[in-house]
């Protein structure tokens, strides 16, 4: 998993927080701890797929499109980190019966592994996310 996933869950609890308000990228930014430009990176990616709008100029910023309790978890990790728990080997010794077939054995676990996680992760949407935020102020 990559941060992106973290960035993008906690791009969209902010802004869940702000129904109907728009927030600025450096905002997000500042309550991440990030670069505005890492923000705007996910923004980005999360306005592509419509779970959020944007406006220019002054009074702009970033608004969420989507309605929290239909965004989950699981929707962000794929957008942003399908397939890292990938394993990765090294070259591998076609000559040997454990080396020709590690990769496929490995990628095979951790592909059923990644679909379990997936299970887990639908169970928690945004709001979700916002009520254990405000839960545990």
């Amino acid at each position: 998993m990559n941060s992106n996933f973290t960035l993008a869950v906690h791009s969209l609890t902010y802004l869940a927080l702000l129904p109907g308000r728009m927030s600025t990228s450096e905002a997000i930014a500042e309550s991440a701890s990030v670069h505005p430009v890492r923000i705007r990176r996910v923004l980005s990616l999360l306005k592509k797929h419509g779970f959020i709008s944007s406006k220019e100029g002054t009074g702009g910023g970033f608004i969420l499109q989507a309605d929290p309790n239909d965004v989950t978890l699981w929707q962000l990790y794929r957008l942003t980190s399908a397939g890292s728990l990938s394993p990765k080997c090294p070259a591998a010794n076609e000559q040997c019966i454990v080396g020709a077939n590690m990769e496929t054995v490995l990628s095979s676990i951790f592909s059923d592994a990644e679909s379990y996680m997936g299970q887990y992760l639908s169970s928690y949407s945004i709001e979700s996310m916002v009520e254990m935020v405000k839960q545990t102020k």
